[in-house]
């Protein structure tokens, strides 16, 4: 009998499997658990001129609610103030872009079972559009 993950690892080990597929798309991962007095923000990525803010959401096989709408518009706030925390600290150019990454892990195998990418998951006028 194999011992279920943690939260914690459950979710790590969705954070790591995001990173590797970054990766083998040719992202550049910069910084992995970024956090900063305003919030955190799992991944953040460079691919060209795009600077990617992505929040990872692991989910178990075959689950109830997307975890695109796990980011709600509060996450998306903070996640839209912790990036403008760090691209004034890092003093960067890019271009930001918000993603959301939907990693399906077989919980009790800790197997990968797919990845769904949205790329500009939302954007800085919807987010604000609420406060």
């Amino acid at each position: 009998m194999t011992k279920q993950l943690t939260n914690k690892q459950f979710g790590s080990l969705g954070e790591k499997l995001a990173a590797d597929y970054l990766k083998k798309q040719h992202y550049k991962i910069l910084e992995k658990n970024y956090k900063c007095k305003l919030g955190e923000i799992d991944l953040i990525a460079r691919t060209g001129d795009t600077i990617v803010f992505a929040e990872v959401k692991t989910r178990s096989a075959a689950p109830f609610l997307s975890g695109q709408y796990a980011v709600d518009k509060r996450k998306q706030f903070h996640i839209l103030r912790t990036a403008a925390y760090y691209l004034d600290e890092k003093k960067s150019s890019l271009q930001p872009r918000f993603d959301v990454i939907e990693v399906e892990v077989d919980r009790a195998a800790g197997k990968l079972v797919s990845v769904n990418h949205i790329k500009a998951a939302f954007s800085q006028s919807e987010s604000y559009a609420r406060f």
